[in-house]
């Protein structure tokens, strides 16, 4: 009950501004985890992109490393036909000094010319397989290294995503925090000449 006769006072509470402006923080700091949650999955579909990217990059350089090889070995069969040709003229000549009258000598040295023309047929048509062979893996590590620069394409796009949710997160919630209340600073404590005299 009041004296003199006036309305009672108005119940002490919070502000309908300070109510709105403690919604608003807290969706706020909603949006603030929100940004950071996008970010974060834009980052993990960076890391994604840049384990493909690496896994195709390690299958590249095996598949490179095979068609040298197979270069190599083509190579290597190719390199063994002058000796071969040069055996042939060896018994060329020898079969032209024999002449018509070398008889069986003759025929054997026919039989192993031939033999030995064909071992040239043999390694040219081997070399030319491995070639091909070395080609085919060419081209697929080409195909395989488009594959890897559109993942790696991806990975910087989806890390520049996550970086810029990132600094939206940090400057709204430099924002909230700018907003916040300051702490009233701690009174000092008193000290001995500051008390009052002690009474006589």
């Amino acid at each position: 009950m009041t004296t003199g006769g006036g309305p009672p006072p108005a119940p002490s509470g919070p502000s309908l501004a300070s109510l709105r402006a403690s919604r608003w923080r807290g969706e706020a700091y909603g949006d603030v985890t929100k940004l950071r949650e996008i970010a974060a999955r834009h980052q993990q579909a960076a890391t994604r992109a840049r384990e493909r990217a690496a896994r195709l990059s390690t299958k590249i350089e095996r598949i490179r490393h095979q068609a040298t090889v197979l270069r190599e070995k083509a190579q290597a069969k190719r390199n063994e036909i002058p000796g071969v040709e040069q055996e042939i003229q060896q018994l060329e000549s020898e079969a032209k000094a024999a002449g018509s009258t070398g008889g069986s000598d003759l025929t054997a040295l026919q039989y192993r010319i031939r033999k030995l023309q064909q071992r040239i047929a043999n390694l040219e048509n081997a070399a030319g397989r491995l070639e091909l062979r070395a080609t085919q893996k060419a081209q697929r590590a080409a195909e395989l290294k488009v594959k890897e620069d559109r993942f790696l394409e991806v990975a910087s796009a989806e890390e520049a995503e996550a970086q810029a949710f990132v600094r939206r997160a940090d400057r709204l919630q430099a924002v909230l925090e700018s907003e916040l209340p300051t702490p009233p600073a701690p009174s000092p404590p008193a000290t001995n000449g500051d008390s009052a005299p002690p009474s006589a």
